[in-house]
């Protein structure tokens, strides 16, 4: 593990070694500073261990799978810095139970009682929020602070370095993110954001799970098990 700030934030190695020019930069150091002073003010989600969550649970190496999400959940105990996840023993947000619902309709997989997704993440799906950090109880607090531009930074060099992943995009924000992908190396699945507010659009019954384990094995590599214990 690669340490960013101090003994409590760490990085995978393969990330720090892939991204360490990022660390380097003026956005990043500004990053750093701002949420230096957002931790002093306000309770700040996930904690500091688990911000880098996505990229320790999944390697370069292992990256098969890429799913995006926009924001870290800002209630108490939700965040887990893996995106669409919520921690052990925390109440499944609407987008989590319509995820889960699809993947019912789609594998016939039971509801599961848990909505920690670490399991996806052990296995090669990237579950990337493009900002890794959020203030109590106030969505979006964090956004256009840099932690876009290094987000994008990771889905373009994954698209460069990697051959052969597989990018779900669940609604707008997600969908923009795929000019920085190359879409003659990659493949890219798209359907609606699993919110309630838009889940009937084109998420449900995107099949986008069998579709996945499918291009895996089309692709020579193991699927993914998407059951939830």
């Amino acid at each position: 593990m690669s340490y960013i700030k101090d003994k409590k934030v760490a990085i995978d190695d393969t990330w720090y070694e892939l991204l360490h020019d990022e660390f380097e930069k003026e956005y990043f150091i500004h990053l750093k500073a701002f949420l230096k002073s957002e931790k002093e003010k306000y309770t700040i989600y996930p904690p500091g261990s688990k911000i880098f969550s996505a990229f320790n649970h999944t390697p370069v190496d292992k990256v098969k799978v890429v799913i995006i999400g926009q924001d870290p959940y800002h209630g108490a105990g939700q965040a887990n810095g893996l995106c669409f996840s919520v921690s052990d023993g925390i109440k499944q947000p609407p987008s989590l139970v319509n995820i889960f619902k699809e993947l019912h309709n789609d594998l016939n997989l039971p509801m599961p009682k848990n909505g920690n997704l670490e399991k996806w993440a052990n296995q090669g799906v990237l579950l990337l929020n493009a900002t890794l950090t959020v203030r109590a109880n106030q969505a979006g607090s964090h956004q256009k602070q840099g932690w876009e531009e290094f987000t994008d930074s990771v889905i373009k060099k994954l698209s460069e370095k990697k051959d052969g992943l597989i990018f779900l995009l669940w609604g707008k924000f997600a969908q923009d993110k795929a000019a920085l992908i190359d879409h003659s190396k990659h493949s890219i699945l798209k359907a609606a954001h699993p919110s309630p507010f838009s889940a009937n659009k084109g998420f449900f019954g995107c099949k986008h799970f069998s579709k996945t384990n499918e291009i895996l094995i089309n692709n020579g590599q193991s699927p993914i098990d998407w059951k939830i214990e």
